[in-house]
């Protein structure tokens, strides 16, 4: 299975299936997040299910715990096979989420946000939280596993550190992946592929790499090609 999830961000459904199309034969998983999913709806979950890809719907629903359990469940009821929500919802919110996927037949993986990419230090004190970053990351990390949860969304940085509190099959997602050749855009905490893979990331999201280059298969075939080496060694 590929550690590739690529990131459809865009609000142009032709383009978005095109990229499907394009890299279909490199397998990889495709996030679709807010941008898209307001401007398509279900339609466009539909679109990339049915192209017989693995989507990971990316709307870190936060809300009280009954409607982020009902979001939940009508996620998983699209065909999509990672679906997240916002750790920082707390422990009541995330056990209503696992619990609506517990009598559905082959549910989406259930991942939880930590702190978001583009966040740092400074902002995390901005809204008055003074833990030290990893700290706090992994205090949500461990909140929730304990709340049933597959894994969480989190820096690459912080791989190492909750693999080693939750255990390696606690899994990992980790956007602000970019390799060396590409910009940083708007991501704080970035890694490169290689990195990431060294680290022990179970996926990787990378959008803008390989969305945006003049020919996305070579822009995603240079990534793959990096994660290779340093799976080999």
């Amino acid at each position: 299975m590929s550690k590739v999830i690529v990131a459809l961000d865009t609000s142009d459904r032709m383009i978005a299936r095109s990229t499907v199309d394009e890299l279909a034969s490199f397998r990889p998983w495709f996030k679709i997040g807010k941008e898209l999913f307001v401007s398509h709806g279900q339609k466009i979950v539909e679109d990339v299910v049915s192209a017989g890809a693995h989507v990971f719907l990316d709307l870190k629903f936060h809300d009280i715990p009954n409607t982020a359990a009902q979001a939940t469940r009508a996620a998983a009821e699209l065909g999509v096979r990672m679906v997240n929500v916002h750790a920082s919802g707390g422990r009541t919110m995330m056990e209503a989420a696992a619990n609506a996927l517990k009598d559905i037949s082959n549910p989406p993986l259930l991942i939880a946000v930590t702190v978001l990419t583009s966040m740092g230090a400074d902002e995390l004190r901005e809204v008055g939280i003074e833990a030290p970053l990893e700290q706090h990351v992994l205090r949500l990390a461990t909140l929730a596993k304990e709340s049933g949860l597959n894994g969480v969304v989190c820096s690459a940085r912080e791989v190492r550190l909750i693999k080693e509190h939750l255990g390696e099959d606690f899994l990992t997602i980790t956007p602000g992946i970019r390799p060396a050749w590409s910009t940083t855009d708007d991501q704080t905490r970035i890694t490169t592929p290689a990195d990431a893979v060294k680290l022990g990331t179970d996926f990787m999201v990378i959008g803008r790499p390989i969305t945006k280059h003049k020919r996305p298969q070579e822009g995603y075939a240079l990534i793959q090609e990096e994660i290779d080496a340093a799976l080999r060694g």
